[in-house]
């Protein structure tokens, strides 16, 4: 049996999706890696908020697995919009690496509450925290794949980028980390660290069946089940400043999440435990709740504003 991988072209995109085709060639498939280009590859000049934040980096890759030109999509799991078009889901979630973000640079960066480093990023939710608990930092938004982003640090367009771990240590850069940062201050963007398998439901059943066996990581799942029913319910796009995670305290789901004014000024922050088993139930209390708690008046500015 033949399976198609759809992938990004970046060297990250194409480490996820090596790795996938390593877990199905040693479960006896055959493959093959399709390559595909976003709209979020091609348009680097802006960021992604003013693109718009739904499916900037899955809309051509969807359409080529509705089409059956790729049998899987491989994605980051953070780049997943929290309510799928009709006719796609996500049937596994691969191992979760390490969550946290880092400082990656070629100086000697550790931040403090008076650090004033010009630091790297695109995402709203980072900018937010960074405003919130180390404010005479500045920011500039710096796009691009991980070593396009390096270059232009290195070029001069910053002292540091503020990334996520997980494409770091895959990409071998670990030596450029100078600080990691922790995570209940910079908690991160649901389904951080996990790659994602999205297929079409007219992909065969007992296809489907066989993916998920080998591919999903089950208490992984489990817990990003939680941090997407959460996202969902606060209708959160990559432009909304919300974050979340969730993990596994002996038979229970512990998930920590909230939302974040852009100017850093006002955060709500929720921790909640419940039966590992009902983990979309947990997520959707949590969102509530934090949305009930003044989450809701935070949401409804940021989208005034963006």
């Amino acid at each position: 049996m033949k399976i198609k991988i759809g992938t990004r072209g970046s060297k990250l995109a194409l480490w996820q999706a090596h790795h996938v085709e390593d877990k199905l060639k040693a479960a006896g498939f055959e493959t093959e890696i399709v390559t595909i280009e976003t709209k979020g590859d091609k348009i680097l000049d802006v960021s992604i908020a003013k693109i718009g934040s739904k499916g900037v980096f899955t809309e051509e890759i969807e359409e080529q697995l509705q089409n059956g030109t790729i049998d899987i999509a491989v994605h980051s799991a953070k780049d997943m919009q929290s309510s799928l078009p009709e006719g796609f889901e996500l049937i596994a979630f691969m191992e979760r690496e390490q969550a946290n973000d880092v400082i990656v640079s070629n100086k000697k960066i550790n931040l403090t509450p008076d650090s004033e480093v010009l630091l790297g990023t695109s995402s709203t939710r980072r900018v937010a925290t960074l405003k919130a608990h180390y404010p005479k930092v500045k920011t500039v938004a710096v796009r691009g794949n991980l070593q396009t982003r390096i270059r232009k640090m290195n070029e001069g367009a910053c002292d540091a980028l503020l990334l996520a771990y997980a494409g770091v240590h895959r990409m071998g850069y670990e030596e450029m980390i100078s600080q990691h940062l922790p995570l209940d201050q910079f908690t991160p963007a649901v389904g951080q660290g996990s790659v994602a398998i999205e297929v079409h439901n007219s992909l065969d059943d007992d296809k489907k069946k066989s993916l998920k066996r080998i591919l999903n990581h089950a208490p992984t799942a489990s817990c990003l089940l939680a941090e997407r029913s959460f996202l969902k319910t606060m209708d959160g796009g990559c432009s909304i400043p919300v974050f979340a995670m969730a993990t596994i305290q002996g038979d229970a789901l512990k998930i920590v999440g909230g939302i974040i004014s852009l100017d850093g000024k006002e955060e709500i922050r929720i921790t909640k435990t419940g039966p590992l088993d009902k983990p979309m139930k947990l997520g959707f209390e949590l969102a509530s709740e934090v949305l009930t708690s003044g989450g809701k008046q935070i949401l409804d500015e940021i989208k005034n504003q963006l």
